[in-house]
C-alpha cells in the first residue's frame, strides 16, 4: 500500500491571520480549554459531553463553522468534534457557542491525523471534510490530508456503516480523493450517477468559501463512502 501522507508535515497552512480582538483571545484563553479534547488517549467519546449523545461524528476542518454550527442546531442529540486548527476561524466559531450555549461540541485545533488515532475504534458515526486545503503543486500534494493512510485512520475510528463525505471544488484533489477511496479495503463509494456527486448532502447549507468557489465558476463535488462492515 502506497503511504502518501507525510506526518512530518501538517496539512493545513498558516495558523493566524488578524490581530486577534480582545474578545476573541477571551474565547481562546478560556473557552477553548474547556472544550479541548484531551491529549492522551480517549477511552469514551460520548463520555466528553455534558450530556447523553446518541452518537459522534467528526468535521475536519471547519473553517468558519457554518456547516458545523448548523449540523449541531439541527442534531442536539448528536455529539460533534470539531477540527480547526486557524485561529482567527475557531475564535469567531467558540463566540457563536457561548452566545447560543451550545453543548454538544468538542474541539481540537491542532492536526486530525495526530488526534485520530487517539479516538476509540468504532467510536465515530460519521467523519465529514470539507473543502480542505488543495494543495495543487506537485510537489505539495503530499500534504493533502486525504491519503491512503489517513483512510485507515477514518476506516478505524469509523463504525461499520458510518459515512465519510468529502467535498471540494478542486477537480485534481476529487479524482486523488476517489482513486484512495477504489484501492481502499475498508470503504465503498456510494455515488452511482453524476447527480449523486453534484447535488449537495441532504440539509446542506453553502458556506462563504463554497459561495467563492462558485462565483469563480468552479463546480463543487460532494462524494460519499461508507465503511465496510468487513
Amino acid at each position: 500500500m502506497t503511504h502518501d501522507y507525510d506526518a512530518d508535515r501538517a496539512f493545513f497552512g498558516r495558523r493566524k491571520g488578524k490581530a486577534l480582538r480582545d474578545g476573541q483571545s477571551t474565547m481562546i484563553d478560556t473557552v477553548l480549554p474547556k472544550l479541548r479534547l484531551p491529549e492522551a488517549d480517549i477511552p469514551d467519546l460520548a463520555a466528553l459531553f455534558p450530556q447523553a449523545v446518541d452518537a459522534v461524528r467528526l468535521e475536519i476542518g471547519f473553517g468558519g463553522g457554518e456547516h458545523l454550527l448548523h449540523r449541531m442546531r439541527e442534531s442536539p442529540q448528536i455529539g460533534f468534534i470539531g477540527v480547526e486548527p486557524f485561529i482567527n476561524g475557531m475564535a469567531k466559531f467558540l463566540a457563536v457557542i457561548e452566545r447560543e450555549g451550545l453543548t454538544n461540541i468538542r474541539i481540537w485545533d491542532g492536526d486530525a491525523a495526530l488526534m485520530l488515532p487517539r479516538l476509540p475504534a468504532g467510536s465515530l458515526d460519521a467523519i465529514d471534510l470539507l473543502y480542505p486545503d488543495p494543495w495543487p503543486k506537485r510537489r505539495q500534494r503530499k500534504r493533502r490530508f486525504v491519503s491512503d493512510r489517513t483512510l485507515g485512520l477514518f476506516a478505524r475510528t469509523l463504525r461499520p456503516g458510518g459515512r465519510f463525505r468529502f467535498a471540494s471544488d478542486i477537480d485534481d484533489y476529487v479524482g486523488w480523493t476517489l482513486a484512495r477511496l477504489a484501492r481502499s479495503p475498508d470503504f465503498d463509494w456510494t455515488d452511482a450517477r453524476a447527480d449523486d456527486w453534484r447535488q449537495p448532502y441532504p440539509g446542506w447549507i453553502r458556506t462563504r468559501y463554497e459561495a467563492k468557489a462558485v462565483a469563480a465558476g468552479r463546480v463543487p463535488s460532494y462524494l460519499t463512502a461508507v465503511r465496510r462492515a468487513s
